[in-house]
């Protein structure tokens, strides 16, 4: 028997005996009943189209980026950007943040176990919609980590050339299409036996990402970048007057830099040219959130501030 099957069995066996078919979760965790993400109950705080419902002329005028978060996470994976824009340029910037919940995420482990990736990505396509419909025409987005791999496939879908209304700017930040963690390669096979993985986060944490992974969520992510790598191999094709930059992590523990480079390979321009990628000194996963860290390094703090800086020149 060759040794990669070998590998297999044992992993599964493992993971068979070391998880329970439904987790012990507490109303201490965003699991749970009792915590929600707050934009679901305060949209106006997080998205545009619902602070503004009826957007004067200045108000249509400022640019809105709109911040996706990444897979088990919530609007406070964006809400240092947020922030950063608010201290400043306060209510004189030139643009606006517009923080989007993933569909299914920010509710009860049931509910986000039961949903599928062409549901995460609802929300997402909504909020432009609704900006669009609003008059607003300049919008930008920004995807950390499964936002990229939303935003690829909205991209290759046609959905912003169907709405007239082209992005002016779509920045990645360690967008995930092949993931650093090669276990996750055999979920579909591991995924009906091991029902969910445990993350190893504080209690802090457990308030804004799920602690317990759903299986079945796995499942779908694995879709999701499958998805991606087709397109991408197929050949994806921005709008006309959108500009991509790609700012991914050399030595990212969650997205493997490989994603960075198909990127690189599969995404161009309208008139044919590469799309910007900047690799940076980092081996976090998701760099431009440092809140609830344990350990942050000057570096750090550093490729943070630059990319916010970088996005927020674009956005005028």
């Amino acid at each position: 028997m060759k040794k990669p099957i070998q590998l297999l069995i044992i992993v599964c066996s493992l993971l068979a005996l070391s998880c329970e078919k439904e987790p012990t979760i507490t109303n201490a965790m965003l699991d749970g009943e009792t915590i929600f993400d707050p934009s679901l109950n305060n949209p106006e705080k997080y998205l545009i189209s619902a602070k503004y419902p009826s957007p004067s002329a200045e108000d249509r005028a400022k640019h809105i980026i709109i911040a996706i978060h990444g897979y088990t996470a919530t609007t406070f994976e964006w809400q240092e950007f947020a922030d950063w824009t608010q201290a400043n340029y306060g209510n004189d910037s030139t643009y606006r943040v517009s923080q989007v919940l993933m569909g299914a995420h920010g509710l009860t482990y049931g509910e986000f176990r039961n949903a599928s990736w062409e549901t995460w990505v609802e929300s997402v396509k909504k909020e432009y919609q609704d900006l669009v419909n609003l008059g607003y025409t300049k919008i930008s987005l920004v995807g950390a980590s499964t936002g990229t791999t939303v935003l690829l496939h909205l991209l290759e879908d046609g959905f912003f050339n169907r709405l007239g209304v082209q992005p002016k700017n779509i920045f990645f930040v360690d967008g995930i299409v092949v993931p650093s963690i090669k276990t996750q390669s055999i979920a579909n096979i591991v995924g009906p036996m091991i029902a969910y993985i445990e993350v190893d986060q504080s209690a802090r944490e457990d308030t804004f990402w799920y602690r317990f992974r759903p299986q079945e969520t796995i499942q779908e992510l694995n879709k999701l970048m499958k998805v991606a790598r087709k397109e991408l191999e197929r050949g994806i094709t921005a709008p006309n007057g959108t500009y991509i930059k790609m700012f991914h992590s050399k030595n990212d523990p969650v997205a493997s830099v490989t994603s960075a480079q198909l990127v690189y390979k599969g995404l161009k321009h309208a008139d044919g040219s590469n799309v910007d990628i900047q690799l940076l000194d980092s081996d976090i996963h998701v760099f431009t959130r440092l809140s609830l860290r344990t350990s942050i390094t000057d570096q750090q703090r550093a490729n943070q501030l630059d990319c916010f800086r970088q996005m927020a020149a674009r956005l005028n």
